[in-house]
């Protein structure tokens, strides 16, 4: 059979970037091989005292097997390929036999080159930095075409992110006894993964921390069934288990297991529910048509500027109300004092405790990351997706508004809750 004439046009037609040479890039990349081979052979002839076919002297013998040498002999050299930010190169590497203390020899292994090693550090971290830029593995090898040639497949990129587990190992078993942490705000999120080749709804259960000089960390993340009370019990218990001193302040957005979770670990630490939480909550106990007027009745309130207008417009609202629609009233009260609890904290940190958003503004920039993957491969990918964004430099934290006044403690409860 022919092939259609289209086709082969539009394959055989130059491509973008096809006529963009650069005579520097072009003249580096033509002497990495020869560099490399250059530092392999020195980094051997370090090792056997004498360079290539060279002798070494005959006082020099017992010097050379000390820590900074070894006696041996070479023999011959063994073809490598590497793939760097320079792209892909072929290379003779030199081999040698190295003589053991007792009679034998071993192999020289390099140590700037490691065994079995086909990428550099550098084009890992370029690779696994792609990714969590928001490239899907299939989409990795048409982003990074033009830097290494077209050498790079999904399953190198999968391969390449798993080296990132070793570091989220040790983060998630790190100790946080001196982690001066005086504020938790706390939620969850929900992603789509695959689970016994099914896509299944999961929750990333998040834990951020606020230092007492105002910077916020991220302090856990869990991949769980749910936001079950034992789900969150398990998340405290583990902070707790690694040195985690009791905070100050907790803001949650409401959910009732991790509410019951946090009553059963620190049940008497002022704990503030997350304002814009409850204002969703009012708009789903009412028709539309009255959503724009609750709303402006509820930040009338809440963005007061004193604890005593706080406490008068709440009064005023529930009163409104519960004469025209009682159901809004009844979900304002629900919440109870933990509504008002950021009014015990000076009113410079009022912005930062009134609601979960900062770690909601996480939420949706690891959404937006994970966009072009509708579907992540496994739980566990998720949460440490989710840490290496911060980890990498993807996503940074500022400190909270009100920093300088977080060592002041919370006061007693100022609003009044009776009606």
């Amino acid at each position: 059979m022919q092939p259609d004439s289209a086709t082969h046009a539009a394959e055989t037609a130059p491509q973008l970037f096809d006529n963009w040479f650069d005579p520097i890039e072009f003249g580096v990349r033509g002497r990495v091989r020869d560099f490399i081979e250059t530092m392999m052979e020195e980094e051997l002839d370090a090792v056997l005292s004498r360079p290539c076919y060279g002798r070494i002297a005959p006082d020099a013998g017992r010097q050379a097997s000390t820590a900074e040498g070894s006696t041996g002999h070479r023999h011959g050299h063994r073809s490598r390929s590497l793939l760097g930010t320079f792209g892909p190169v072929e290379m003779a590497v030199p081999r040698a036999r190295l003589n053991t203390p007792d009679g034998g020899t071993t192999e020289w292994k390099s140590k700037a080159l490691k065994a079995y090693q086909r990428r550099t550090i550098a084009a890992d971290a370029v690779i696994a930095a792609t990714y969590l830029a928001g490239t899907n593995t299939r989409r990795v090898r048409r982003a990074l075409t033009a830097l290494f040639g077209a050498a790079v497949s999904k399953d190198t990129v999968s391969r390449t992110w798993r080296k990132v587990k070793t570091d989220w190992d040790a983060w998630n078993t790190r100790s946080l006894a001196d982690e001066p942490i005086v504020r938790l705000i706390l939620d969850g999120t929900v992603v789509r993964v695959r689970l016994d080749r099914k896509a299944t709804s999961i929750s990333l259960l998040v834990v951020l921390g606020v230092r007492a000089d105002g910077q916020k960390v991220l302090l856990a993340i869990k991949n769980m069934g749910g936001e079950s009370a034992e789900a969150w019990r398990s998340v405290l218990d583990d902070l707790t288990r690694r040195g985690l001193q009791r905070p100050e302040f907790l803001i949650v957005d409401g959910a009732a297991g991790l509410d019951s979770a946090i009553a059963a670990v620190w049940g008497s630490v002022p704990l503030q529910r997350c304002t814009v939480h409850k204002h969703r909550n009012l708009l789903a106990h009412a028709p539309e048509r009255l959503h724009e007027e609750i709303t402006a009745d509820y930040n009338d309130m809440i963005y007061a500027e004193t604890s005593q207008q706080i406490e008068a417009r709440r009064k005023a609202f529930i009163r409104k109300w519960r004469l025209k629609h009682r159901a809004v009233a009844d979900s304002l009260e629900e919440a109870g004092a933990r509504l008002f609890s950021f009014t015990r904290l000076p009113p410079e940190q009022w912005k930062s405790a009134r609601t979960t958003n900062a770690i909601e503004r996480l939420h949706e920039e690891f959404k937006r990351r994970i966009k072009t993957q509708t579907v992540l491969p496994s739980a566990e990918t998720a949460a440490m997706l989710f840490w290496a964004l911060l980890a990498s430099g993807q996503i940074n934290m500022r400190k909270v508004d009100g920093w300088k006044t977080l060592a002041e403690k919370p006061i007693a409860q100022p609003i009044d809750l009776a009606a």
